[in-house]
């Protein structure tokens, strides 16, 4: 190999290589190349939505981007030419992806076989393609980073804190508050947390909990970077194109008041108090329509809708395709988010707001999770219910009209979802600053080292 493909293949590889002059090595030049471990599939929507994007964004930043992905039902799900097939148009987008099977049960086993494959290909990784940064995207992805660490030291770990994992399962009553799982997994996120050069939180409530209001570093100097789950505002191109009123007559609820509820149903989402707040928007102004995009079982609100005396032609349950999701809330009023309040979703940022507030609309949502009610209330772009009375809920409905009759509630919506939520102004950005973080730390690090080899 001559010295100037050594050269292209050091700063464009990845790799790290040395500049010389007449003093002997000076420093060192780093491109960075991220592995992002993520322990989904990825045709899952969540990938789709709140992954893809943001290594694109990275990519945008100069980054070279790997992605792991872990796929359930591997072997039945993909066939060989759709994994060529998907691996070349990632690659056409700048992201090198790798996929190892999912492993379901038995659950703790499973979970650590993934655990262990996972880390050693991020091992090989480090050491076949240069990669320098492994970005974990939860408490699972890790503890695969975190594996793959002690044996590369120098490679660096961004934690992608998801939430407070240990505790949820806790506040779902999965694990006993207190028992031998949540001491083990505690213990595990201490070695995590220490593990880690650079952290991101979803919300300013869990950066407060986790490590001070306001904080861009923690105690050791380690970057630190609220980035909420935010919204690319591409997708709602296609639905703001067209006329709101076009919309309403292709979807059948012209002249109806449309309250709409984007997600799953049942475990943390207050399934019985939405289906109780629809009834009584129904009693409350009889031209309501209500829309539920879920890919949860219908019955589950259905049966209840009907119970409490909501006739059939006025609500809709079921599926739509994501990249319809848009321009059915774009033909709607207001849009509701009821999640059970408890100390773990304090660090949740619910997509479904950045997306509700991306098409206009107004939020009618519970309190305690994450930062919305903030949001909400300082934004005046909703109202918060802290009680789940049907008094609470004809009080929500009357100031949501309220702010519905100033007339500029769907642009300063939008306003306040650009402002918050974009992909590339919010989301991409700050993990760009997290990255040049990283190298600012790196660069230091290097060219200290280089200074003692010289002495």
């Amino acid at each position: 190999m001559t010295a100037e493909r050594r050269a292209k293949k050091n700063l464009c590889g990845g790799a790290t290589g040395r500049v010389r002059g007449e003093f002997g090595d000076l420093f060192r030049v780093t491109a960075t190349h991220t592995l992002y471990l993520c322990y989904f599939g990825l045709r899952e929507p969540l990938v789709q939505t709140q992954v893809l994007p943001y290594l694109r964004e990275l990519v945008r930043g100069g980054v070279r981007v790997s992605l792991l992905t872990f796929e359930p039902r591997f072997r039945e799900a993909w066939t060989p030419e759709e994994i060529e097939r998907e691996r070349a148009r990632l690659a056409d987008e700048g992201i090198s992806w790798h996929a190892r099977a999912y492993h379901k049960r038995p659950s703790l086993p499973a979970t650590l076989y993934d655990v262990a494959v996972g880390a050693r290909l991020a091992r090989k990784l480090i050491g076949s393609e240069g990669v320098n940064v492994l970005h974990a995207r939860g408490h699972v992805p890790a503890l695969m980073a975190a594996l793959a660490k002690r044996a590369r030291p120098a490679t660096r770990m961004v934690f992608d804190i998801r939430g407070f994992m240990p505790e949820e399962y806790t506040d779902a009553g999965v694990w006993k508050a207190g028992g031998r799982l949540y001491r083990g997994v505690k213990r595990v996120e201490k070695f995590l947390l220490a593990s880690a050069d650079a952290f991101v939180v979803l919300t300013e409530r869990a950066r407060e909990i986790m490590f001070a209001a306001g904080a861009d570093a923690d105690e050791r100097g380690r970057p630190v970077e609220v980035i909420p789950c935010c919204v690319d505002f591409r997708r709602f191109a296609a639905a703001d194109a067209a006329s709101r009123d076009e919309l309403r007559r292709g979807l059948g609820v012209e002249g109806r008041r449309v309250v709409v509820y984007v997600g799953a149903l049942g475990g943390w989402y207050m399934t019985e108090e939405m289906a109780r707040f629809l009834a009584a928007a129904h009693r409350e102004d009889p031209t309501t329509f209500s829309l539920i995009l879920t890919q949860s079982d219908p019955s589950l609100i259905s049966t209840r809708l009907a119970a409490l005396g909501v006739a059939g032609e006025d609500f809709f349950v079921g599926k739509v395709a994501p990249d319809e999701v848009p321009r059915y809330l774009r033909a709607s009023d207001a849009a509701l988010s009821f999640i059970r309040a408890c100390y773990s979703k304090l660090s949740s940022s619910p997509t479904k707001i950045a997306e509700y507030l991306a098409a206009g609309l107004p939020v009618v949502t519970g309190a305690g999770v994450g930062d919305v009610d903030e949001l909400v209330e300082t934004e005046r772009v909703g109202v918060v219910v802290r009680d789940f009375t049907d008094e609470a809920f004809r009080d929500a409905l009357r100031r949501v009209e309220e702010l519905r009759r100033e007339g500029d509630l769907a642009v300063r919506c939008r306003e306040v979802a650009e402002r918050r939520f974009d992909i590339a102004r919010v989301g991409g950005a700050r993990y760009r600053r997290l990255y040049e973080s990283l190298r600012v730390a790196d660069r230091g690090l290097r060219i200290g080292e280089g200074a003692d080899s010289d002495v």
